[in-house]
């Protein structure tokens, strides 16, 4: 973990762990970082690391803050959230499949995945899948400027304006998308 106030001058911090992390999100005053062997470690500065309990030995991968809540997504369909970054609850996903990531738009939790898994919540805890059009592995996801987008394995790319219905787009690549973001 690296920190910088200046976004010039960087300081490396210890984390703590030596498994590799995947995402970080603040929220609730604390920042969440989640990573391999279901690590999550937390810190209310960026300084000093504290390891959690996650309760999983899957990697953990997607996280979100929303609705005063994290949710962090992961292999084996893992869902997990916690109010205060410290303690993680079990949610049914429905799948066994690896859900890979996460974002929040128009008032409900949207998280995708392996086999073109797509799963929406409206409170991080109770989830219900969608159809995506593809068995393509989704990697990433992002909602800006109104809109859904989803990146994934093959150039895969699917976008949506509500959560539930989704359209394939064209990406002119067979590559496979790992991130996606927005400039607004």
């Amino acid at each position: 973990i690296i920190t910088s106030s200046d976004s010039s001058s960087w300081t490396s911090r210890s984390s703590g762990t030596t498994n590799q992390l995947h995402g970080i999100e603040y929220g609730n005053s604390v920042f969440v970082s989640v990573g391999d062997g279901g690590t999550i470690i937390s810190s209310s500065d960026g300084i000093s690391w504290v390891s959690r309990t996650s309760g999983t030995a899957y990697y953990l991968k997607g996280i979100i803050y929303s609705k005063s809540q994290f949710v962090v997504t992961g292999a084996g369909g893992t869902i997990l959230t916690s109010s205060d970054g410290t303690t993680w609850n079990t949610r049914n996903s429905g799948t066994s499949d690896s859900i890979n990531g996460i974002t929040y738009s128009n008032d409900i939790f949207i998280a995708v995945g392996d086999s073109g898994i797509i799963l929406t919540s409206s409170d991080g805890s109770s989830w219900s899948s969608k159809t995506s059009g593809t068995s393509n592995d989704l990697e990433s996801i992002h909602f800006g400027d109104d809109t859904i987008i989803v990146v994934g394995d093959s150039g895969t790319i699917l976008t949506s304006n509500d959560g539930d219905s989704w359209t394939s787009k064209n990406s002119g690549t067979s590559y496979d998308l790992n991130g996606v973001s927005f400039i607004e």
